[in-house]
């Protein structure tokens, strides 16, 4: 599916321009504020 030193990626990231789109979730981490994030992948085969 590939070829030679291909390879395929799924990157987490928050909205692209949130800053600027009132409606995105906000991206805006403040001073002393902790963040944390859950990311899960689940990859079936069926």
């Amino acid at each position: 599916v590939y070829p030679h030193w291909g390879a395929f990626t799924l990157e987490t990231q928050h909205y692209p321009d949130a800053p600027n789109q009132p409606k995105f979730p906000s991206t805006r981490l403040d001073p002393g504020k902790a963040y944390t994030q859950t990311t899960v992948f689940k990859f079936l085969n069926n």
